[in-house]
């Protein structure tokens, strides 16, 4: 039954990859190399014909299964250098040829352990069937890296075909992971490989029915993952022949030298690879003899982007600056210089040893930054003291052996700080892609800098802002505090000889007193505003309390409901009562009383503020009355009714205003009402 299914299962397969061969050369699809395909496709067919007609062990079909495996490795080539854009990087094609020459190099061992004597065939087979095993995972990850390298807009035919491909090698691989185990070709996972490329070539045959535009862009990622997977292969590769080879000359040792060889190499190869300057040495040979271009442009700027943009709680934005630029020379550490008055002082460091830097700013070197723009290498300056920065460079700069490259950061015409780069763990020179780099990666921090001292001036301005406002608001009160000692000095001269002034003008000038201390408070910058949290107070003893001060120089009038109870801020609220009764008093005659009216209705409590006095028109209302700086008394600051109606809304409270030119205003304060058990409960 398993024979059967192998040959019919592989004729089957034969049969499809035939049929797509001779569609392939006489179709006209588009986006495809068909020459390539339609090889690899035949070649296919006549793998799977030998396999169902004389076995999957005879020479025939092994030299079948690696020109096989060779076409398809030509054929992924070739979609990679049918790219548009640009052509593949010399590390991907050198890829491709290391697993080329590892395929023929397993067919050379197949041959010679079918030439070889008996007892050394087996060794040598192994190593071989080692060599298929690593032949087709290395396709595997380039079929991967092709998958993941089509353009988005690649049509859908030609991703099965890549998944067709991956499907082949998986089956080959786990073919191979049987027979290697079990010492002996096992037919069911022939016969499964059969069925799987069956699978493989109905994948290909829906493939050839799809049109798509190809378009197939390789990372820089995937070039070095498949150097080192050919590295690693290459390693367990040799690994293999070696421990064969012990196995074969070592003799009674052989067990012994087989674990010292792979403990030995195992060792080397990991203290080799922890090595810094070995793995810069190694990335910068790539680049320069694989790449076009020395960086990975789209890497470099998403890595250089995140370590500028990183969240709150990160490293502060001058760190992350010197950070965003050593990272991309692979500088180890680096130093922000910031502009003064005196030149180029040090700033935000990384990594860097502050303790030998100089006390002193540079202006000379400031100077030669904001004229040239150039990024200076101090090695050259070394190397050549006549040279054109030589000059400008700080001798201190020169005598740190560690001092490798000071980039310049332009801003809109002015120099916005330079930064000193450490010498990497491989020194190199610069060469014109560094420069490229360091000049852009400058300007973009630069702008980053120049933003976050602006940040910085604007909020120093609203600081200043607020000390402003905070201070017109106390001239406005200190104005109150003036008019109300002026009119007691007035009356002083009339009426000092009587003791019941006497005593009603010294509590005044304690209320006043005490009414220059709040203020005194308030100006300061370390006010916040007000002493208390709003809480449930009685209103109208608050009410008595705030107009007592001004009943002295003008008869007020107080009523209303004893029993209110309003959430509230007692401080603010008898400040907002201050403002609303002095300009009451301001706008009535010298006989005629200001009104202050309590009422509630379970939800509100409200303050009626009534005067009759001139009054103000809608438009004044509407428009100007509650904007600062703004009034309708001459001599006025326009700040009362502006702090009013902000302390109210502190409180969750508003004002409403009703007023009639020639008959008078009314402001009604309106609070959150409160009751009698929130009271208590806070007295408790």
């Amino acid at each position: 039954m398993t024979a059967t299914l192998i040959l019919w299962s592989h004729a089957l397969a034969a049969l499809l990859f035939g049929g797509l061969t001779f569609w392939t050369i006489r179709g006209t699809a588009i986006g495809l190399p068909r020459r390539p395909l339609a090889l690899a496709l035949g070649v296919t067919a006549l793998w799977a014909l030998a396999v169902s007609g004389i076995g999957a062990d005879e020479m025939v079909t092994r030299i079948f299964e690696t020109l096989r495996n060779l076409a398809w490795l030509g054929f992924m080539i070739t979609l990679h250098r049918r790219d548009a854009n640009d052509r593949p990087p010399l590390a991907l094609g050198t890829v491709y040829g290391v697993v080329a020459l590892v395929a023929a190099g397993a067919l050379v061992l197949h041959v010679a352990a079918s030439v070889d004597a008996p007892e050394a065939a087996g060794q040598i087979g192994s190593a071989a069937l080692l060599l298929r095993m690593l032949v087709a995972v290395a396709a595997l990850v380039l079929a991967q890296a092709l998958y993941s390298a089509l353009n988005p807009s690649a049509g859908s035919g030609l991703r099965w075909i890549v998944a067709a491909l991956a499907g082949l090698w998986i089956a080959d691989f786990a073919l191979f992971c049987t027979e290697y185990l079990t010492a002996h070709p096992h037919p069911q996972s022939i016969a499964a490989r059969g069925v799987a490329m069956v699978a493989a070539a109905l994948a290909m045959v829906t493939a050839l029915q799809r049109k798509g535009e190809l378009s197939v862009q390789v990372s820089r990622a995937v070039a070095y993952q498949s150097l080192s997977l050919v590295a690693i292969g290459a390693y367990f590769a040799l690994l293999a022949l070696a421990t064969s080879a012990l196995a074969t000359i070592g003799g009674s040792n052989a067990r012994v030298l087989q674990t010292a060889f792979v403990l030995g190499s195992t060792a080397a190869i990991l203290t080799l690879v922890s090595n810094g300057w070995l793995r810069a040495w190694t990335k910068v040979k790539l680049a320069k003899h694989f790449f076009r271009h020395r960086y990975d442009y789209r890497a470099e700027w998403m890595r250089f982007t995140e370590t500028l943009g990183a969240p709150d709680g990160a490293a502060p934005l001058d760190q992350r600056i010197v950070k965003a630029i050593a990272d991309l020379t692979e500088s180890p550490a680096g130093l922000l210089l910031v502009p003064d008055a005196a030149g180029l002082e040090a700033g935000a460091s990384w990594n860097w040893d502050r303790g030998k830097l100089p006390a002193a700013a540079d202006p000379t070197l400031a100077d030669h930054l904001a004229d040239t723009g150039r990024i200076i290498e101090l090695d050259r300056v070394r190397a050549d003291p006549r040279c054109a920065d030589a000059a400008a460079v700080p001798a201190w700069m020169l005598d740190a052996a560690d001092a490798w490259v000071l980039v310049p950061l332009p801003h809109l015409g002015s120099l916005a700080g330079a930064i000193l780069l450490a010498r990497p763990p491989l020194d190199r020179a610069l060469d014109w892609e560094d420069f490229d780099l360091l000049k852009v990666a400058g300007r973009q921090v630069a702008s980053y800098l120049a933003e976050a001292r602006a940040q910085e001036a604007l909020a120093d301005a609203q600081r200043f802002d607020e000390f402003n406002r905070r201070f017109a608001f106390i001239l406005h009160d200190i104005k109150n505090l003036v008019s109300q000692l002026t009119l007691t000095a007035r009356n002083a001269e009339r009426h000092a000889d009587k003791p019941e002034f006497r005593a009603d003008m010294i509590a005044t000038l304690k209320d006043s007193a005490e009414r220059m201390n709040g203020l005194l408070a308030r100006l300061s910058q370390h006010h916040r505003g007000r002493s208390e949290a709003p809480h449930a107070i009685e209103v109208l003893p608050l009410v008595q309390r705030a107009a007592s001060t001004r009943t002295r120089q003008h008869p007020v009038t107080i009523s209303g409901l004893s029993s209110a109870i309003a959430h509230a801020d007692p401080a603010a609220l008898e400040q907002l009562l201050h403002h609303l009764v002095q300009n009451a008093i301001e706008a009535s005659a010298a006989d005629v009383p200001v009104t202050v009216h309590v009422a509630a209705d379970g939800n509100h409590v409200t303050i009626d503020v009534i005067d009759q006095g001139c009054g103000m028109s809608p438009g004044f209302v509407r428009d100007k009355l509650f904007k600062p700086f703004v009034s309708s008394k001459p001599g006025g600051f326009g700040i009362g009714a502006f702090e009013a109606r902000q302390l109210a809304a502190a409180m969750d409270g508003r004002i409403e205003v009703v007023s009639r030119e020639g008959e008078g205003t009314r402001f009604r304060v309106i609070l959150k009402a409160a009751h009698a058990a929130d009271l208590r409960e806070r007295a408790a």
